[in-house]
């Protein structure tokens, strides 16, 4: 057999999703459903309200690596477009794309994928800083470069408030952030091939 046919089996095999990682997409967004069920919690003057579901796409992409990291979140998303009712506060429907949230929904997939893949820059190890680093450029940075402008326009307040806004929401992401690293740290140490046998975790 030709080289560049064993090349591209080889290829297209790295393409497919084992049953393995389909139940680990399947259970990502479980991750972020669950982390749903506590509610939401409105801010003053915002009209989006502080979830822990930003905590889940974090994980999702810490854990799971970018590509199955960003399935597993476009997998949640389309479940509530479906109607289930998986948001913070039991919200779900094509309607959630019409609130002041929706940027920062459509801002998750895109979050996991770059998440992902900052971790993965870094193996072999999952290393504290770089976890951290992933989880802030993914999990905070991507989430309110969406997010922001999008809830600008869907509310009429100008984007210079409307960021002054979401400042209330920078404490408890950081508080996230650091959380969904140490969850992935005490994971990859568990399960040290999550992301592939040169996934171990690595002194700081």
């Amino acid at each position: 057999m030709a080289a560049s046919t064993v090349l591209a089996m080889s290829q297209e095999r790295r393409r497919r999703l084992s049953s393995r990682d389909l139940a680990q997409v399947a259970m990502g967004a479980g991750v972020v459903a669950v982390l749903g069920l506590p509610g939401a919690i409105a801010v003053l003057g915002s009209a989006v309200p502080i979830t822990l579901q930003t905590m889940g796409v974090m994980l999702a992409g810490s854990l799971l690596g970018a590509r199955r990291g960003g399935l597993a979140v476009l997998l949640f998303l389309a479940l509530v477009l479906a109607g289930l009712p998986l948001l913070a506060g039991g919200r779900g429907g094509l309607g959630v794309l019409a609130g002041p949230s929706a940027g920062y929904l459509l801002a998750w997939p895109l979050a996991a994928v770059v998440t992902g893949r900052v971790v993965e820059a870094g193996l072999p190890g999952y290393r504290w800083g770089r976890g951290l680093v992933a989880n802030l450029l993914g999990g905070v940075a991507v989430v309110y470069a969406l997010g922001i402008p999008v809830q600008a326009w869907r509310t009429g307040v100008p984007l210079p408030e409307t960021t002054l806004l979401a400042a209330a929401f920078l404490p408890g992401d950081l508080v996230k952030a650091v959380l969904a690293t140490a969850v992935a740290v005490g994971v990859h140490r568990a399960l040290p091939d999550l992301l592939g046998p040169r996934a171990r975790v690595a002194s700081p």
